[in-house]
């Protein structure tokens, strides 16, 4: 009886954590979700899925180039959408969230202890910057989960000789990588991994090399079967265009990316402050900075003073130190401005180090114990103090949704054509919704303009002040000559202009 009330107990806490991760995310969802261009993008594939069954083979395009991520998000999340509508993706990153937090939990109780695991976890499901980035539908808000179990199954293939792991680890990769371009950094460490062990094998004469090769064959076949053959078959149809924008990336890379090692030495630092300050800090610069040389120093002194013991938390630290490394120097060789979405790969290991450390501190004296027990009250503080629910919700897919419904109204019936003003933001959120409520807008093509140009022209304005008769905007422009008609305002600051042709 001991021993069930002692599972329930030491269980119940894990769950409890899931259910606050997930009520962080869930709760009043479709109010606070983000749902700008991207999302409506997005939507707009599921709705043409589900109405028309137009099934795409190409992903959401990159903010780099003219690339195409692979279209493994888009399947991934139409379950969810068909089930709940317009909210049901970012209902299905929420839930891919909370089940991360029980992974984080999982790995740390297997690979160094249940206070590691349960300590990433609650860091994890309270971390304001993974609440925002994991209850909106956005292909990279899924990717912490898939770079979790690409750690697992690292661990198990190289800690367990359970070779099969190495066949999934080519699936995983494929997800995470058409999560976001930057999951290619967690290929090197399989790779690193399965070379260490191979190399292991062969000193043994172990039988078992062959199941590894094959296993590793398999890995190479399932990520090609999931990542190269959607992208080719589409770019066969469509003129080599993903190819042909790949080649431009790494071929004219001058603002891009430095493909130089050494270049990316003096980028180290700055990142991890800034991904720890993120994640960890609460977004508090200070407290940030203090964190950042803390769990640093703590590295540096585990690796170098036998005090710390941190023999007994290999290999489990080994994975997680190449996983960060090779993270944080690829971020590094990356030139333009890093995005919180960005080191989505990185968020488990980071929660894991900071756990990690905060134990191995703790077990050292009472003094460490009690700065543990201070650090993580801080922690935790940081994190509640800046929870996003102390901010109104932004209501972007209700606003949407209701601009829209006003443009069906006032087309009255006939066809329009649609355009938008907005520096952070584009129209296809509109676009989703009146496709959804069966008035979709005529989108201009200047070569078949008889066709394709409306009598009239609906101009949603986000900028605040706005001249939508004279707007460079290429829907705007290509309307031609025109004069306003009506104009309405909306209190969270949009505007709607219904513009027809001035033929004075």
């Amino acid at each position: 009886m001991k021993k069930i009330f002692k599972y329930i107990r030491l269980n119940g806490l894990v769950f409890l954590v899931v259910l606050i991760a997930l009520f962080l995310r869930l709760f009043k969802i479709s109010s606070y979700m983000t749902f700008l261009g991207d999302e409506g993008r997005d939507a707009l594939v599921w709705l043409k899925m589900l109405k028309y069954g137009k099934f795409t083979l190409i992903g959401p395009q990159t903010s780099i180039g003219n690339m195409y991520l692979g279209p493994l998000y888009y399947y991934l999340m139409f379950p969810f959408y068909l089930l709940m509508g317009t909210t049901g993706s970012s209902i299905g990153v929420a839930l891919f969230a909370g089940a991360t937090t029980f992974l984080l939990w999982f790995v740390g109780k297997n690979w160094f202890s249940y206070k590691v695991g349960l300590l990433s976890a609650l860091f994890y499901a309270i971390s304001p910057v993974a609440i925002v980035l994991s209850r909106s539908s956005w292909n990279p808000n899924v990717m912490p989960f898939f770079s979790i179990l690409i750690a697992w199954g690292i661990w198990e293939f190289y800690q367990n000789d359970k070779f099969y792991w190495l066949a999934i680890e080519g699936v995983l990769l494929s997800f995470a990588i058409q999560s976001h371009y930057l999951g290619i950094l967690l290929m090197p460490v399989v790779g690193l991994f399965f070379v260490i062990k191979l190399i292991s094998l062969r000193k043994k004469k172990d039988k078992k090399i062959k199941i590894l090769i094959v296993n590793f064959a398999l890995c190479t076949l399932n990520f090609a079967l999931f990542t190269i053959v959607p992208l080719l078959w589409f770019d066969l149809r469509h003129n080599f265009l993903n190819y042909k924008s790949f080649y431009k990336f790494f071929t004219e890379r001058q603002s891009t990316v430095n493909l130089k090692l050494y270049k990316a030495i003096p980028e180290i630092w700055p990142l991890w402050q800034n991904v720890i300050t993120r994640l960890v800090g609460g977004q508090n610069v200070q407290f940030g900075f203090f964190t950042s040389i803390f769990l640093g120093a703590a590295v540096l002194f585990s690796v170098f003073h036998n005090r710390f013991n941190i023999k007994k938390y290999r290999p489990g630290s080994l994975i997680l130190t190449s996983l960060l490394l090779v993270g944080i120097v690829g971020m590094g060789l990356y030139k333009q401005h890093i995005y919180d979405h960005y080191f989505g790969f990185l968020f488990p290991f980071i929660f894991l180090l900071t756990a990690l450390v905060i134990e191995v501190v703790s077990d050292l004296n009472l003094f460490g114990f009690l700065f543990s027990l201070a650090f993580s009250l801080t922690i935790i503080f940081y994190s509640v103090k800046e929870n996003p629910f102390k901010y109104k919700p932004n209501s972007q897919m209700f606003h949407t949704e209701e601009i829209s419904m006003k443009i069906i109204k006032e087309s009255g019936g006939k066809k329009f054509n649609l355009g938008m003003i907005a520096k952070q933001n584009y129209d296809a959120g509109y676009r989703y919704f009146l496709e959804k409520y069966n008035h979709p807008a005529l989108e201009i093509n200047p070569q078949k303009a008889d066709q394709t140009i409306a009598e009239q022209l609906f101009v949603v304005c986000e900028d605040g002040q706005c001249g939508p008769t004279t707007h460079p905007q290429a829907e705007i422009a290509n309307f031609g000559w025109s004069k306003i008609e009506k104009e309405w305002d909306y209190p969270w600051g949009a505007k709607l202009f219904k513009l027809v042709h001035n033929k004075d």
